[in-house]
């Protein structure tokens, strides 16, 4: 008798189970499940990437300094590594040198060019009065002709005196020419960030030797990221560049970001070249780059990640509107970066 009456409480409690976690496991499927595309919007999926840089090594060298690691934000203009310049500024003082001796020889060059002209006047004078006194008879023809040719070979010796000169400048401007572009080459001897970033790559150590062009890091450009995804020419077709996306990354579904449609490939992808039907042709899939705005980066420099995977939304049709689910919603506290 007692087993028959609690048979219906046990079998009442049994029903009230198995529809609670029916009720539980239907709510779990609300929350869980992949969210529609709405009417008017495209859905893919998509990584993050930023634009790299690769820096590298103009002049083959040692490397004497790597100042930065992989991980550090660096700014603009910032000092990333420094290469051995002994043999330069050797080469460089030497050229330094080369501008003072032949300054020097434009000295002297001005110098003998005084006494040649001194040299001048007076073979210009002796000539002259010999000349005078040959015309009447005082002073032999001979001595008149010696007279002449003294005064003849003053008068190149002006000249070469003069083409001194000339060289002595030449060789002045060749040596501050060389000088000069030996101090450039030091300049590239020093390599700096071309923009701020982040490094991702350290490829080097000091003391390690590189030829011309040898990469010593790889700089992420935090000032351009953006995603890339590929959407189907039904989509693609009606999609203008500047529309607005929102992207949701996989590791912190709760945020959605604020992004704008900045490339559509003019070239399909994952088809052949030519496609004859209407089934095929609605396959094909455009390569789509979504970037993010400047102000949010910059904002959120420190969390942006180069790799993270997400789901993006494209408005196709401009009038459409984002459902409240799709609103940007970004971290409420974020130190900005320092500028």
């Amino acid at each position: 008798m007692t087993a028959e009456k609690s048979f219906p409480r046990g079998k009442a409690g049994f029903i009230l189970l198995v529809v609670i976690l029916i009720g539980g496991g239907y709510f779990a499927w609300q929350k869980l499940r992949p969210l529609d595309v709405p009417p008017g919007f495209a859905k893919s999926n998509g990584r993050l990437e930023a634009e790299r840089t690769d820096i590298a090594t103009k002049f083959p060298g040692r490397i004497k300094q790597v100042l930065v690691d992989e991980g550090d934000n660096v700014k603009a203009g910032q000092i990333l590594v420094i290469m051995d310049t002994a043999e330069l500024e050797a080469q460089l003082q030497e050229a330094e040198a080369a501008i003072r001796e032949s300054e020097q020889q434009l000295g002297q060059s001005k110098a003998l060019l005084a006494q040649r002209k001194s040299e001048l006047t007076l073979a210009t004078q002796e000539y002259e009065r010999s000349r005078a006194l040959g015309e009447k008879g005082y002073t032999p023809t001979e001595k008149v002709q010696q007279r002449l040719a003294v005064k003849n070979t003053a008068e190149s010796a002006i000249k070469s005196a003069i083409a001194g000169i000339a060289r002595a400048k030449a060789a002045i401007s060749a040596a501050v020419a060389r000088a000069d572009r030996l101090k450039e080459n030091l300049k590239d001897y020093i390599l700096k960030a071309p923009h701020s970033g982040r490094v991702q790559y350290r490829l080097v150590q000091p003391g390690e030797v590189l030829g011309a062009g040898g990469r010593v890091l790889t700089l992420l450009d935090l000032t351009d990221v953006y995603m890339t995804i590929f959407l189907p020419i039904n989509d693609v077709a009606a999609l203008e560049i500047g529309a607005e996306a929102r992207i949701l990354p996989d590791t912190e579904t709760r945020y959605v970001i604020p992004a704008t449609v900045s490339f559509v490939a003019s070239d399909a992808q994952f088809t052949p070249k030519y496609v004859e039907t209407k089934s095929e042709r609605e396959k094909l899939m455009f390569r789509v780059k979504l970037r993010l705005p400047q102000d949010v980066l910059k904002r959120y420099a420190k969390r942006v990640k180069a790799g993270v995977t997400g789901v993006a939304y494209v408005k196709v049709t401009p009038d459409a509107q984002w459902p409240d689910y799709l609103a940007v919603n970004l971290p409420k506290v974020e130190s900005p970066e320092d500028d």
